[in-house]
């Protein structure tokens, strides 16, 4: 049996979501611009021996981001250059088994407050990478299993996630 190897937005995904994890748990979201190492060389040629080791999308943190009630209203309002190619987010979440979901209160503050102190629940940390045409990739890492190799790499892990990012792209 033969593995198919990463695509390079598959790599970029995962090396984002390790440069992250390296700083702990409980963090803000992260938001990464993905731009073509070869157009970011040929602007930059000084980069050239930092980038020595990159894929062919190199991952640009975005900081400073705006305030925002919520996830969706921060991506609501984010636009990107036509050099930036596609982009990576990264946030941790609390989810549970899909038996439990059904009772979840229907009251926001009563349902993270019943979620928090569910004792099923998982702490998660979420990857999600998308491209402007169209190709996307997840990376999920539980806080119970935290290490690189536990990490699980797919396209369709984080759905609604996955799509929230690419509505970035218009």
């Amino acid at each position: 049996m033969t593995s198919t190897p990463p695509s390079p937005l598959e790599e970029v995904v995962v090396e984002v979501e390790r440069h992250v994890a390296r700083g702990g748990w409980d963090a803000p979201p992260r938001l990464f611009a993905l731009v073509p190492t070869s157009d970011l060389l040929a602007a930059e040629p000084g980069l050239a021996a930092s980038l020595a080791d990159a894929g062919a999308y190199t991952p640009v943190e975005q900081e400073d981001l705006p305030s925002a009630d919520s996830l969706e209203d921060l991506l609501g309002g984010i636009a990107w250059p036509d050099a930036v190619v596609g982009a990576a987010l990264v946030v941790e979440r609390l989810v549970l088994p899909a038996d439990a979901e059904g009772a979840i209160p229907d009251d926001e503050q009563d349902a993270l407050r019943w979620v928090a102190e569910h004792p099923r629940r998982q702490e998660v940390r979420l990857a999600v990478g998308v491209l402007r045409d169209g190709e996307r990739a997840s990376v999920v890492r539980l806080r119970d299993h935290d290490d690189d190799l536990e990490v699980l790499v797919g396209q369709d892990l984080v759905p609604g996630l996955r799509e929230a990012l690419a509505a970035t792209f218009g």
